[in-house]
């Protein structure tokens, strides 16, 4: 059952490393989707981290605002600053885009030159669902192919806590944990699809 566990709203100093940890216990590498206003000094150990121990890194946007309502030079802008700041930051180019809000139009998908990637959430940005809850959702809708959306931002505990619990389980029956990158040419799939926003990349 292949797997790709991915994570926005980051980087930062506290919720971040505490995602790494409990990734870097299983052997398990994720992506991490980053915006670009928190790509800063402070954050720039959580990001050496993370390509340090495998992951990969992408576009979650500069502001994490709504695109829908843009203009394609606000959207390219969006996005240009934000990529050029990972590459600076961490040596990677960004192959993948997380709109947010999974907020999209037909201008985004005209504009932006990278696949749209949504996933399986499990409403880890809401503080009112429990750790046991997220991660019983993650394991009760895990199938071959699936991207899982969950979330980093600053003070999120709940879903480093879901990921404990979570983790063993997936394993046990039988999941197999790989970056974006990896997930869609070990399915045979190929990202570039016009118009998708892609969760499940298998029928």
């Amino acid at each position: 059952m292949r797997m790709a566990l991915t994570f926005d709203d980051g980087p930062n100093t506290t919720t971040t490393m505490h995602v790494l940890d409990e990734l870097k216990r299983y052997g398990i590498r994720a992506s991490f989707f980053l915006i670009g206003q928190n790509i800063t000094e402070a954050s720039r150990a959580a990001i050496a981290r993370q390509i340090a121990e495998g992951h990969t890194v992408e576009c979650h946007a500069w502001t994490h605002s709504r695109m829908s309502t843009m203009s394609a030079k606000e959207i390219t802008g969006e996005i240009e600053r934000t990529n050029a700041l990972i590459q600076e930051y961490s040596g990677q180019t960004p192959q993948f885009f997380r709109p947010p809000y999974i907020d999209v139009s037909e201008l985004m998908f005209r504009t932006i030159p990278m696949p749209f990637i949504c996933g399986q959430g499990v409403e880890d940005w809401e503080d009112s669902v429990s750790a046991e809850t997220r991660a019983s959702r993650i394991v009760e809708n895990a199938r071959d192919g699936q991207i899982v959306l969950l979330h980093d931002r600053e003070g999120n505990e709940k879903t480093v806590e879901a990921l404990r619990l979570c983790i063993p389980a997936l394993l046990e029956k039988g999941a197999e944990f790989m970056t974006v990158r990896e997930i869609f040419p070990r399915c045979g799939v190929n990202p570039h699809v016009a118009g998708k926003l892609w969760t499940n990349l298998l029928p």
